[in-house]
């Protein structure tokens, strides 16, 4: 039974459960909620501060003051503009727009805890989420809930998307057939398009780093190349257009590299070093990234290969690089990659031939010890 004036009581289970109300999102309509713990001390704590937030928005209801969450939330993305690249502003705009704006904008900060922002998401809405999105929405909302502490000493807790396994399709990279099909078509009638192509699956740059790909980023006396800048195209506010192609930083800090370019592929190189101008592929511009992967998939094509993201050009060379025996470290850097762990995870795919190679040495061994 409850103790008076407490709203808790221990339940048949042996837990103890305190009660308490808060204002709906919908009508005004209290709703109900609960915490619950092994004891009556510990259950009265969490809720006492379960109580802080509504203590909150009454007091500032009496001062006629509400915190809202879309104008926190429009503070911290002027601050984000002001601060990060444009690219990530952008990113983060969308987000909010597209998945907060419109379930979280009028309501007041105080309504907010992670049970209320986890029923927000339903279970068919979040089937539908990549884990990348996932991340997204939990990243912009966790900063938009850490700007509102720090910036109106809020009483608020971190919110984790409840991730759901999504299956993802298996890394793909070219087999050796593949392989052997692409660089022919690429070396029978080579020109500075189909170079790039050799540049990438024998460098491992990202698309939009071959992109925004400069002369001046390649150093022939030395054979190195430079990663200063990527491009890419991203969605921009007002105007007539929706999109615009942007040159700008390399994705990371990790991503500013120095890459060594075989005798080979820089000899290639230098051969078309006055024949275009300002940029290695395009001329006096950056490279569309779509028209180039529209390229891609046409020597694809061409060459008898089924259709392929150009990304597997980058796991490609990753996968190579294991089986030619360079070490992870190396290949971390060559890749520009903070850590060598998202090298191994995401880049490193042993082929079957690999791996029948190392069943057959094992199978050696046993032999060996058999006197065989």
């Amino acid at each position: 039974m409850p103790r008076r004036g407490e709203n808790i009581r221990k339940r048949k289970d042996g837990r103890w459960e305190g009660r308490y109300y808060v204002q709906g999102s919908k009508a005004g309509k209290p709703i109900q909620r609960s915490v619950y713990a092994k004891s009556y001390g510990e259950v009265k704590e969490k809720l006492s501060a379960a109580k802080i937030p509504q203590k909150q928005t009454a007091a500032r209801e009496k001062n006629g003051k509400k915190i809202l969450f879309n104008q926190v939330a429009e503070e911290w993305l002027v601050r984000i503009r002001n601060e990060k690249r444009h690219s990530t502003y952008i990113k983060y705009y969308l987000v909010y727009r597209k998945h907060l704006c419109e379930k979280l904008g009028k309501l007041d900060f105080t309504e907010l805890d992670s049970e209320f922002l986890t029923s927000l998401f339903q279970d068919k809405e979040k089937e539908t989420f990549s884990e990348s999105l996932q991340r997204s929405i939990s990243c912009v909302l966790n900063q938009i809930l850490s700007y509102a502490i720090s910036r109106y000493q809020i009483q608020l807790s971190s919110y984790t998307f409840q991730r759901y396994k999504i299956r993802t399709k298996p890394i793909e990279v070219l087999n050796r057939s593949e392989q052997t099909k692409l660089l022919q078509h690429l070396y029978g009638e080579m020109d500075i398009c189909k170079l790039g192509i050799v540049v990438c699956i024998s460098t491992g740059l990202r698309l939009g780093e071959l992109c925004a790909l400069k002369w001046q980023d390649i150093d022939f006396e030395e054979n190195m190349l430079s990663v200063n800048a990527t491009v890419q195209r991203i969605a921009i506010e007002g105007g007539k257009r929706k999109t615009m192609l942007m040159e700008g930083e390399p994705k990371s800090i990790f991503s500013r590299r120095e890459i060594p370019l075989s005798d080979e592929l820089a000899r290639l190189l230098l051969s078309y070093r006055d024949r275009t101008g300002k940029y290695v592929i395009n001329g006096e511009r950056p490279m569309e990234p779509r028209t180039y992967q529209n390229r891609f998939q046409k020597y694809l094509q061409f060459a008898g290969i089924k259709k392929k993201n150009f990304h597997i050009l980058r796991h490609t060379f990753a996968t190579n690089c294991i089986e030619s025996g360079v070490d992870i470290k190396s290949l971390s850097e060559i890749l520009g990659h903070s850590d060598v762990k998202v090298t191994l995870n995401r880049y490193v795919h042993p082929t079957t031939e690999v791996k029948r190679q190392h069943m057959n040495s094992l199978s050696a061994i046993y032999g060996q010890l058999m006197g065989q």
